[in-house]
């Protein structure tokens, strides 16, 4: 058998996260056991996530072990297998980690149809960061027809299945994302009906000019400035769906909403963890699998080749340096 190269979480962050927290380490690609399958990656997912997993503070999930394989959801295909649900050549999607090839015993593994959609879809709008947009759209936002929705990073994996979805719905979107070029693909391919470059020096009275009718749903990635400049423009009534607050992870501020605010305008703001809610996935996969295989639903890849690239690719991730889904081709 080839040799299995893993990444490994070889020392916490201090404050932003470096090279130098990863090492890339050389095993024996493992033979399955009773009742188990060896998988070889094809991709790997990269997602904002792993950052907090990194850090030993006390979160939803627990934290990156040390010296342990970077965790991260996989698409691959079954070389061998001890487990009667599958077999060699099945192409599966699950939580295989920085590796090339990872062993299961199968509760993590899911056969996909790679035929009507391409493999790595699984890790993007058809994986854990679609349902991820569809819960947080449907069940906190649920947006009414005519109503409008801001949704910060919204060319990202989860923020563009998100416009589309709300678009869907019959809402006015509005998006903030990084640079012209993202907020052109914003309106162009994804249908926001505007998008604000949150690095323009006018980002705040131009957001200000976007939202004439106020902001009904908020579904918030980012935090920062993007976020407190929404705030300030909630109607009565409005819903924020937090699912993230990426600019708070390498050590920025967190924001935060005044209590009067939220009384006077009647909010209702929840964060969410999407594996908290696994009874909704079928629902939400089959929904989104259906638009991508239509091509009703868009979507965009960035691509890094090779596992020796995912250090440098989730860094440059955390930094906004994307477009769309980051993935690594293994």
């Amino acid at each position: 058998m080839p040799v299995n190269k893993q990444i490994v979480l070889a020392s916490r962050p201090i404050g932003a996260a470096e090279l130098g927290n990863f090492k890339l380490i050389e095993t024996e690609t493992p033979t399955p056991g009773p009742g188990e399958v060896l998988v070889r990656h094809l991709y790997l997912s990269l997602d904002p996530y792993m950052r907090g997993r990194m850090s030993d503070a006390k979160s939803y999930a627990a934290p990156q072990e040390l010296g342990a394989v970077m965790v991260g959801g996989t698409v691959g295909e079954v070389v061998a297998s001890n487990n009667e649900r599958f077999k060699p050549g099945d192409k599966v999607v699950g939580a295989g980690g920085w590796q090339n090839y990872s062993l299961s015993d199968g509760r993590d593994l899911r056969v996909i149809d790679a035929t009507r959609i391409p493999i790595q879809a699984y890790l993007g709008p058809v994986g854990m960061p679609g349902v991820t947009a569809w819960y947080g759209l449907n069940k906190i936002i649920a947006p009414k027809k005519g109503e409008t929705v801001v949704v910060t990073a919204a060319t990202g994996a989860v923020g563009s299945v998100v416009g589309q979805l709300a678009k869907l719905a019959g809402a006015r979107t509005v998006g903030v994302a990084g640079g012209p070029e993202k907020c052109a693909y914003a309106r162009d391919e994804l249908g926001y009906d505007a998008c604000l470059d949150h690095r323009s020096p006018n980002f705040v009275d131009e957001m200000k000019a976007a939202l004439p009718n106020g902001v009904d749903g908020l579904f918030e990635n980012v935090g920062g400035l993007p976020f407190e400049t929404a705030a300030r423009r909630f109607n009565d009534f409005a819903r924020v769906a937090i699912c993230g607050a990426i600019a708070s992870y390498d050590g920025g501020s967190a924001p935060a909403i005044d209590l009067r605010v939220m009384l006077v305008k009647r909010l209702k703001v929840e964060g969410f963890i999407v594996m908290d809610h696994l009874a909704l996935w079928p629902t939400a996969l089959a929904e989104l699998a259906s638009l991508v295989a239509s091509g009703r639903l868009r979507y965009r890849e960035t691509v890094s080749e090779g596992l020796e690239s995912a250090p440098q690719a989730f860094l440059g991730m955390l930094k906004g340096k994307n477009f769309g889904k980051q993935l690594v081709k293994l």
